[in-house]
């Protein structure tokens, strides 16, 4: 396995120093961020979109510092009812990638509204009262399938060979069912995204999560989450409070072995590597409490503590 890191772990810095700190911090690759719910502080859409010398200039910044593009990231909502900019931002990222020859691109299912005309989107976490059937329903066969099916298309077109999706909250692709059904219904092409730490704050076990996608693993992003058992007593683990507010909340992201220690992490790389994963870790630091370069050397560290790196070598003696 590989580490690096998401760009906007470091979005106060520019690009260059971005990038001067991820080969200070002895990682292999950095993971961009274009657009969606990110400014995309390291990522000139426009001049990557239009300039074969600007895309020339990007992969050489990482090449001269020995590092790999892991691969460019959209996360967002693509199915926005109201909107549309973030589809466009989704496929342009495809045909970028393809241009700079990635292979993976980052982003998340999308969720649409509840039904044609409604102007937010609907995640629907329960089964009662009824109408939630209607709603899923919608979603699914009358705008995720056949959006999913035409971008599909377009990475097929740009070389692009693999669409990882987060299973993060307010999306319709949040879990494993989910992120299976919507694979099976598109295809192989789709795999998921899997960060750990969604899967916490929802109640999942990214263990067993892991183990249920053998195969179907694109990508990972190493974020870890604390949980705040006090709270979660007395709320459970739906949470919409601020941010910022940690010890009012149910949960927070935090730095990698604070929410989850090192024995943890090194299980669940030991399940992705036995599952046929062998990719990137991609640390995503989002701790508010934590210097972002402490975090992310935080971090670092404990990957390099955890991550199986040569390939196995045993062989059955013939006896």
């Amino acid at each position: 396995m590989k580490i690096g890191f998401v760009s906007d772990s470091l979005g106060g810095l520019t690009f260059d120093e971005m990038l001067d700190q991820a080969a200070r911090l002895g990682v292999e690759g950095v993971e961009v961020n274009t657009c969606g719910w990110s400014t995309g502080p390291h990522f000139d859409m426009a001049a990557m979109k239009s300039s074969a010398s600007a895309r020339r200039a990007f992969a050489g910044a990482f090449a001269a510092r020995g590092l790999e593009i892991i691969a460019l990231n959209a996360n967002g909502n693509p199915t926005h009812p109201t909107e549309p900019q973030q589809a466009e931002g989704l496929r342009d990222t495809i045909r970028i990638a393809g241009e700079l020859g990635l292979k993976t691109v980052c982003t998340m299912s999308g969720l649409p509204a509840g039904r044609p005309g409604d102007l937010i989107p609907n995640w629907v976490v329960s089964s009662w009262p009824p109408e939630t059937r209607a709603i899923l329903d919608y979603q699914w066969n009358e705008v995720l399938i056949p959006f999913w099916a035409g971008i599909a298309d377009l990475a097929r077109a740009s070389g692009v060979e693999r669409i990882a999706l987060e299973l993060h909250g307010n999306q319709c692709v949040y879990n494993v069912p989910t992120l299976l059904r919507l694979r099976a219904a598109i295809g192989p092409m789709i795999g998921a995204n899997l960060d750990p730490s969604h899967l916490f704050w929802m109640g999942a076990d990214p263990l067993m999560a892991a183990d249920a996608l053998a195969g179907a693993v694109h990508h990972v992003h190493a974020k870890d989450t604390l949980l705040n058992t006090p709270v979660q007593a007395t709320t459970g683990l739906l949470e919409n409070g601020g941010l910022t507010d940690i010890p009012a909340r149910a949960w927070s992201y935090i730095t990698l072995g604070i929410g989850h220690d090192e024995t943890w992490w090194r299980q669940f790389c030991y399940r992705l590597k036995m599952g046929g994963y062998d990719g990137w870790l991609s640390i995503e630091h989002e701790d508010i409490v934590l210097n972002s370069l402490e975090g992310l050397e935080r971090s670092v560290r404990l990957l390099q503590q955890v991550a199986p790196v040569a390939p196995s070598d045993f062989r059955l003696q013939a006896i």
